[in-house]
């Protein structure tokens, strides 16, 4: 099982970055795929998270900003991030959730880190 992440890396505050993670090995059908993120000495918090079917639930202080994407077929997912703020500076995990046998899976992140 893997979630390979890649993108990510260094950019200036109101710049723009895109991360991609594809997912597998994974034996069940993924329902959710997305990413959650880990400042340094805060908790895990959801980024964005899309479903098979379309639906996105979005983490606060995110949504107008960032825009994420999915390829059912490819298992793949993508995090356009635009209008960086200093306070997105975090580790950026790709998360997939599976049915029928529900399951979580996590990869390794990926660091992300703005400057002002």
């Amino acid at each position: 099982v893997q979630l390979q992440a890649s993108g990510g890396g260094l950019a200036q505050a109101g710049g723009s970055l895109t991360i991609s993670c594809a997912a597998s090995g994974i034996p069940y059908r993924i329902w959710n795929l997305g990413w959650y993120r880990q400042a340094s000495g805060k908790q895990r918090e959801l980024v964005a998270l899309i479903n098979r079917a379309g639906d996105i639930q979005w983490g606060d202080s995110v949504q107008g900003r960032f825009r994420i994407s999915r390829d059912n077929a490819k298992n793949t997912v993508n995090l356009e991030m635009n209008s960086l703020k200093p306070e997105d500076t975090a580790v950026y995990f790709c998360y997939a959730q599976t049915v029928g046998v529900v399951a979580d899976y996590w990869g390794q992140g990926t660091q992300v880190t703005v400057s002002s």
